[in-house]
C-alpha cells in the first residue's frame, strides 16, 4: 500500500458494515463453503489418470520424458474438450492444431514461424503456422516440480486458448487491434472452462480435485502473473494474479461463451494491472510502524463505520489472545474486542517479495505489505461480524471475512492516506494460497479447504461490494 498526504475524507459506506455482516434483508443465503462453483469439494491426487490412453499425436523433437508425456496428453485432452465445446457452444466444427513442438531451451535452436526457441523459457501458440510449442528443458519441469503436474496442463490449456481464438475469429471478438492483455485474459478464461470439464470427470486423460488440484492450478496462475508495476498497455501484459485468476474462474464457473464475450471494454473496466503512481516512491511498500498501523485503523474504522457496532482496538502484543484464539501474527480476541498483533512477525511478512528467489523455485520470506495489512484487516472484520451477531467459527465465516477484506480493499482504492498500490491485491492472493494464511481463516485460524473458493471470495468482495459477502457467505 502507499501513504498519501491527507487522511481519508470520504463518506462512510454504510452498506459495508451493515449489509456485509448479516443484514437479513440481503435476500436468501447461499452457502459458500462445501462446494466449488457448484461442484463438491474433493480431495485426491490430481494428474494423469491411471490407465490413460496414449495420445495419438505427433510431436516434433519430443524425447518422451515425463514433461513431454504431460504436455502431449494435455494437448490431446484439450482438443477432446474443444471437439465437444465448439459445436455445442459456437455451432462450428473443431480442427486440431497443425503441428506440435517440444524443445529444450538449454540447447535447441529450432526456428519456428514465430522465431527461434533458443534460450526461450516459454510455451506458446504460433498463429503463423498454427502450432503449439513448449520448453521441456526448463519451464515444464520447473512448474511440475514446484506446483505439481496440473500446472503443466494449465500452461498448455492457456496456450491452446489462443488457438481457439484463431478458430473462432469474429465470434471471439479478437482483431489485430485487440490489446494483448485482453487476448491473454480470454485465453486464461478458455483454460478455466476446460478445467471445469475435467473437474466434472469428463476427461479420459486427467483428473483434478476441486481442493488440492485446483490449488495447484491457482498457484501456477499466481506464479506466471505480471510483476507489480506492469502497465496493462504493455505489449506483453497478461494481467496481475488477481486479473488472471478472475479470468480463469470466470471460464470455470460460466463456460466458454463467457470467455468469448470478453472484450477491451469489459476487461479493461475490471483490470487491476497498472504502473506505480508517480508519487509512490516506495513502489507499493509501506513499512509496518506505529504510524501506518494508525492509518490502517482509521481506514478500517471508516470502511466499517456503518455497521453501528463498537470497532475492535488493535493492540501490539504476542499476536495471540490470553485464554482465547491464537492465530499469530494477528488474533481477534472476542473477550475484550481487540485485535492482538505481533508487530515483528507482521514486519517480516510485509517484506517485499523476493522475485529472484521466487523465480528460482524458493519461497520468498516476505509477501509484501498488503499481505500483512490484510491479515490484520481480516481479524478486525471478525470483530465487526461478532458485533452484529454473525458466526465466527465455521467455513463460511472464513469466506465471509476474506470477502469483507476485498470490499475494504476496494474502499481504499482511491486517494487517501492509506490506499492500494500496484500489486497489492496479488499480495492478498499470495496469503490466501499459503497454508498458514489468515485472510480467509475463521476466528480459530481454520480455512476453507478450497483455494479456488478463498480467492473467489476476496475477488467478489472487491468487485461486487460488501453486500455479496453476507448474501453468499451468510
Amino acid at each position: 500500500m502507499r501513504r498519501g498526504g491527507a487522511l481519508l475524507a470520504l463518506a462512510v459506506v454504510a452498506a459495508l458494515g451493515a449489509a456485509a455482516c448479516g443484514d437479513s434483508s440481503a435476500g436468501p443465503v447461499t452457502p459458500g463453503a462445501g462446494n466449488v462453483a457448484g461442484l463438491p469439494v474433493t480431495h485426491f491426487d490430481s494428474g494423469l489418470k491411471s490407465g490413460a490412453p496414449k495420445p495419438n499425436l505427433t510431436v516434433k523433437n519430443a524425447e518422451g520424458g515425463q514433461d513431454d508425456q504431460l504436455a502431449t496428453a494435455a494437448i490431446a485432452d484439450v482438443e477432446a474438450y474443444w471437439g465437444e465445446a465448439l459445436p455445442t457452444d459456437f455451432g462450428q466444427d473443431f480442427k486440431p492444431v497443425t503441428s506440435l513442438l517440444s524443445y529444450d531451451s538449454h540447447t535447441d535452436t529450432e526456428q519456428t514461424a514465430c522465431g527461434s526457441v533458443k534460450k526461450l523459457v516459454n510455451a506458446f501458440y504460433c498463429s503463423a503456422d498454427d502450432s503449439v510449442a513448449w520448453d521441456r528443458g526448463v519451464l515444464l519441469p520447473m512448474l511440475r516440480q514446484r506446483f505439481g503436474p496440473m500446472s503443466v496442463v494449465t500452461v498448455l490449456a492457456h496456450e491452446f486458448g489462443h488457438a481457439i481464438q484463431y478458430r473462432l475469429g469474429s465470434k471471439a471478438g479478437i482483431t489485430k487491434s485487440t490489446p494483448s492483455v485482453v487476448k491473454e485474459q480470454q485465453a486464461d478464461c478458455f483454460a478455466g472452462s476446460y478445467f471445469r470439464w475435467v473437474a466434472e470427470g469428463k476427461s479420459k486423460y486427467y483428473q483434478v480435485s476441486t481442493a488440492e488440484g485446483l490449488d495447484q492450478i491457482m498457484a501456477a496462475m499466481f506464479f506466471i502473473r505480471d510483476q507489480a508495476g506492469t502497465s496493462a498497455t504493455d505489449r506483453q501484459a497478461h494481467g496481475t494474479a488477481f486479473d488472471r485468476t478472475f479470468a480463469f474462474q470466470s471460464g470455470f464457473e460460466k463456460g466458454p461463451k463467457e470467455c468469448a464475450g470478453m472484450n477491451a471494454q469489459n476487461v479493461q473496466a475490471r483490470l487491476t494491472e497498472r504502473p506505480f503512481d508517480s508519487k509512490d516512491t516506495g513502489k507499493g511498500d509501506a513499512k509496518i510502524s506505529e504510524q501506518t498501523l494508525s492509518l490502517l485503523k482509521k481506514s478500517l474504522d471508516s470502511a466499517f463505520g456503518g455497521a453501528g457496532v463498537k470497532a475492535p482496538t488493535i493492540v501490539p502484543g504476542s499476536g495471540s489472545c490470553s485464554g482465547g484464539p491464537s492465530t499469530p501474527p494477528a488474533s481477534y480476541c472476542p473477550s475484550d474486542n481487540t485485535v492482538n498483533i505481533d508487530v515483528s512477525r507482521l514486519t517480516a511478512l510485509a517484506q517485499p517479495v523476493d522475485s529472484d528467489a521466487e523465480a528460482s523455485g524458493q519461497q520468498s520470506t516476505g509477501l509484501g505489505d498488503f499481505a500483512a495489512f490484510a491479515e490484520v484487516a481480516s481479524r478486525y472484520a471478525m470483530g465487526i461480524q461478532k458485533g452484529v451477531g454473525a458466526s465466527l467459527d465455521n467455513p463460511n465465516a472464513g469466506l465471509r471475512t476474506s470477502c469483507l477484506v476485498g470490499a475494504w480493499a476496494a474502499f481504499t482504492n482511491r486517494p487517501g492516506s492509506l490506499r492500494l498500490s500496484a500489486g497489492d491485491l496479488d499480495e492478498a492472493i499470495a496469503d490466501l494460497l499459503r497454508p498458514e494464511g489468515l485472510v480467509s481463516a475463521d476466528v480459530n485460524g481454520k480455512r476453507p479447504d478450497s483455494g479456488f473458493d478463498r480467492v473467489e471470495s476476496l475477488r467478489r468482495g472487491y468487485l461486487e461490494g460488501s453486500a455479496v459477502c453476507s448474501k453468499q457467505y451468510g
